[in-house]
């Protein structure tokens, strides 16, 4: 048995949706369906508290006592939301998640297809793909499909699924102007656009591509050929400026309602903020904190993690993307053989894949992001999910090594045959690995939001023996999913999103500050959290309390009746 490879291919164009492309779309469909379908039925798909977060959030735009768009808050970027708002309109589909999963899933099928042509396209550069081409596709592509982190990830409305899939297609587009011009450019400008309005990794990847590309541009003006087609100021110009439109636009939101257009970096709810609430005197912070090299080995070891369950396998992993980039690198290609030469047309693009890398180094380091992984201190999980960002340039690893191993003119076919299985095993092992201990992202959502998901669920009960029409007055910042459980409308709440934001700090002619102020005026019941805003304002209130619900590591919930 051999493998059989054509040297070389002559002109063809691709079409973007071929048949291979279809296929590979019924595939990661098929897939997506599936797992949510598996998680569904085992009631994993709510298990992280952000993500019943994210799903009333974009309830609230049209189910509240004050609707409309500025529900959409700050901190969180507001397309996810806005993209799951058409599928929460059914109360059953708000009330049991499915809505929320919607974007994530059709999010990953296009990751999935993104993935397969970045490749194909990268390294088939202008010519038609051949077999080592293609496998080098599939390969990606199954990396990134089969992933078990992912697979989880996109049946929740967490954002992980839809951002690295406008990442995947951003870069992909990237790729394809260097061969093509200002078209692909455009849509690259787009998706990075809609990657900037999904997670503040966008801006970081937005800048490092404008640079590029004005580079690229300044270049060409200077009659600098580097095999890539010219693009003129003006297609670069209009790349920048639809990249900077989505960051202009959210400051432009946070200055104009919050009165302070970095609300979402330095305002009461930022990462920042957060952090300097729950550390304890004394403490120097979370591992990174000031440490540029030790923030992006946390972040390398979450990678790691999201690879596989062993430790060595999750370094192999980091090793085959070094050695992937490496081989690739312009400088190194001249001493590889002639065969293998089209890889070169892959590095770049491969190297945009690793943009997250010193993303979140500057993020643990400077940004109050803490990452903690159960191989080291503290020994604990949280935030392991953001490992997710480094699958993309994983799985172009992957292929990188797959074609230059079956391009190795050196290796008879043979032993390019056991090479090839070789590589494919490492893969089969590290997701094996996982699969039997578990998808690091869903343990990490099931040891962090245990005790609070416990509370949510008995506080739930006792809320949907209430009566139907009865006005509640709650803080959901912390246990908005047990009003969403028990199935009652948002526009039955009266919460802290019910005031003008602009009023800075307090609007004191609010529905919640007055509601807070006189709560038998306005509601029937109260729920309050002890140490909350609602608990604060009426603990000493002679208000008749009906339940009182204790769980381990939450603070008490006590349901009142207010009239």
């Amino acid at each position: 048995m051999s493998l059989v490879l054509k040297t070389k291919a002559g002109p063809s164009t691709v079409s973007p949706w071929d048949s291979e492309t279809r296929l590979l779309a019924w595939l990661a469909t098929c897939v997506a369906v599936f797992s949510f379908l598996f998680y569904f039925q085992r009631g994993d798909v709510l298990v992280y508290g952000d993500a019943v977060a994210h799903l009333n959030i974009a309830r609230r735009v049209f189910d509240s006592k004050t609707p409309g768009l500025l529900q959409l808050g700050t901190v969180w970027l507001p397309l996810p939301h806005l993209l799951m708002i058409p599928f929460l309109i059914s109360h059953e589909m708000w009330q049991r998640g499915v809505g929320g999963s919607i974007p994530s899933l059709v999010a990953y099928v296009f990751g999935v297809v993104g993935m397969f042509r970045l490749v194909r396209g990268s390294i088939a550069g202008r010519d038609k793909p051949d077999v080592a081409a293609h496998l080098a596709a599939w390969s990606a592509a199954v990396v990134y499909a089969v992933n078990p982190n992912l697979i989880y990830m996109q049946t929740t409305a967490m954002g992980e699924s839809l951002y690295v899939a406008l990442f995947v297609w951003a870069v992909l587009y990237f790729s394809e102007s260097r061969r093509e011009g200002g078209k692909p450019l455009t849509k690259c400008g787009l998706c990075l656009a809609a990657a900037c309005l999904t997670r503040y990794d966008g801006w970081f990847l937005a800048v490092a591509m404008a640079a590029l590309i004005v580079v690229r541009s300044f270049r060409a003006a200077r009659g600098i050929n580097e095999n890539t087609v010219n693009i003129s100021r003006g297609a670069a110009l209009k790349f920048v400026l639809i990249a900077a439109a989505a960051p202009a636009l959210w400051l432009a939101y946070n200055g104009v309602v919050y009165r302070n257009p970095l609300e979402f970096q330095n305002g009461p709810y930022s990462a920042k903020a957060i952090e300097r609430r729950t550390q304890s005197a004394g403490n120097p912070g979370h591992s990174g904190s000031g440490n540029l090299i030790v923030a992006g080995l946390y972040f390398l070891k979450s990678g790691e993690a999201n690879m596989a369950e062993n430790q060595w396998l999750g370094r192999l992993w980091v090793a085959l993307g070094i050695a992937a980039l490496l081989a690739a690198a312009p400088g190194v290609r001249p001493r590889l053989n002639a065969a293998i030469d089209p890889v070169r047309g892959a590095w770049l693009p491969f190297l945009l894949l690793f943009v997250p890398v010193p993303f979140y180094a500057l993020s643990v380091a400077y940004g109050g992001v803490p990452i903690f992984v159960p191989a080291w201190w503290p020994f604990t999980h949280y935030n392991v999910r953001y490992g997710l960002q480094l699958l993309p340039a994983f799985a172009m690893a992957f292929a990188v090594l797959v074609y230059l191993v079956v391009r190795a003119a050196q290796l008879r076919p043979r032993l390019r045959l056991v090479a090839v299985l070789g590589v494919f095993a490492v893969l089969v092992v590290s997701y094996a690995s996982i699969w039997r201990a578990g998808p690091v992202c869903l343990i990490e959502a099931e040891i962090n939001m245990r005790s609070r998901n416990q509370l949510e669920a008995q506080l739930a009960v006792w809320l949907g023996k209430l009566p139907q029409s009865a006005t509640l007055l709650v803080y959901l910042g912390d246990h908005v999913g047990a009003v969403e459980q028990a199935g009652i409308p948002l526009k039955q709440v009266i919460n802290e999103g019910n005031h003008r934001v602009w009023k800075q700090p307090v609007d004191p002619d609010g529905l919640w500050e007055r509601a807070l102020a006189n709560p038998a005026q306005y509601a029937d019941f109260v729920v309050a959290f002890e140490g909350d805003p609602v608990w604060q304002a009426v603990h000493q209130r002679q208000l008749a309390e009906l339940v009182e619900i204790h769980v381990t590591g939450q603070a008490r919930a006590i349901v009142y009746r207010a009239r």
